[in-house]
């Protein structure tokens, strides 16, 4: 029997929206193109849609979601594109016009910050509900990104006193006893992830009047021994190379009127062999305490170059393959 084929037509209020939808040099076209088995045409001030059923839907509720983003002055990009294609498959393309409403605060410059993935949606509702969660996940999630972001919100809206940013000091492959200067010199290239992120919302000469004034403190893992953290936001990133013995250590600094989240992707271990990664443990430990959340981001959150998704899926299943 032979798949039904349909057209449908979505009408443009101009050029220019043709030209937003298709991207450069029609380059968001050929995203689209490359993944449908639909053939989309434009013609004058209209998209053309035209192929089996089922595609026909899909594209034409990506182009529907599409235009109404571009409609509201968003700037569409090939990471945008790429997602929305993915929604689309399962008809769920509409999910985007929520996560692009809102944004959480905005960059120094004034650049406004926004979820970018139902994943990370579900992650700043969850940071913002639940005094300890975990984010779980590939590089390129947002994970720590998106958790320093909500601790300056909250710094700034005065729910919290302080910051505190923390990783336990492992280094991936290296030896940070073979570089030059003092401790806090050899700390502070490898805790460089976290002030990045501080800079981009806060911008460099903030970040360092906070930092002189002890409103945000960052430090390895080991110097939260035997602190408890009251009004605090605290952050401990590259969570899965921290020992079972320092994540119960962590754990149980949480004061009252404070927040932790703990960011870490448990497929990039790096502690010596033998040890146990004290992430893995805590999910296995900790999963039945309904006030602690639990957030696993997916591939398809990663909002970094699109070939990055590509090399995580290749890593992925190469390691399936060992196993």
């Amino acid at each position: 029997m032979l798949e039904q084929t349909q057209s449908t037509r979505i009408p443009l209020l101009n050029a220019e929206e043709g030209l937003s939808l298709f991207g450069p040099q029609d380059s968001f076209l050929k995203l689209i193109e490359r993944d449908t088995e639909a053939k989309i045409g434009s013609r004058e001030a209209e998209i053309s849609i035209h192929g089996p059923a089922q595609a026909v839907e899909q594209m034409t509720q990506l182009f529907e979601v599409l235009l109404e983003l571009v409609r509201k002055g968003y700037v569409l990009t090939e990471r945008d594109i790429l997602y929305a294609i993915e929604l689309a498959k399962e008809l769920r393309a509409d999910q985007l016009l929520d996560l692009y409403k809102g944004e959480i605060t905005q960059t120094y410059r004034g650049k406004p910050i926004r979820v970018k993935t139902i994943g990370q949606k579900h992650y700043v509702s969850t940071i913002k509900k639940l005094d300890i969660v975990f984010g779980i996940g590939p590089a390129g999630t947002g994970k720590t990104y998106l958790a320093v972001v909500l601790a300056v919100a909250a710094l700034k809206e005065g729910k919290v006193k302080r910051i505190i940013l923390t990783r336990p000091a492992v280094e991936a492959g290296e030896s940070l006893g073979f570089l030059p200067g003092d401790l806090q010199e050899k700390v502070d290239p490898y805790l460089r992830p976290l002030y990045d992120a501080l800079y981009d919302v806060m911008g460099p000469e903030q970040t360092a009047k906070a930092l002189e004034r002890g409103l945000i403190e960052i430090a390895p893992l080991a110097y939260m021994r035997g602190r408890t953290l009251d009004d605090a936001f605290i952050i401990l990133d590259e969570a899965q190379n921290s020992t079972a013995e320092q994540m119960k250590m962590f754990l149980t600094r949480l004061g009252f009127g404070s927040k932790m989240v703990i960011t870490g992707d448990v497929t990039q271990i790096d502690l010596p062999r033998g040890k146990k990664s004290g992430l893995v443990e805590a999910r296995m430990i900790l999963d039945g305490i309904k006030e602690i959340g639990f957030v696993i981001f997916q591939e398809q959150d990663v909002v970094r170059h699109s070939l990055v998704q590509k090399i995580i899926v290749a890593y992925d299943k190469a390691s399936e393959n060992l196993e």
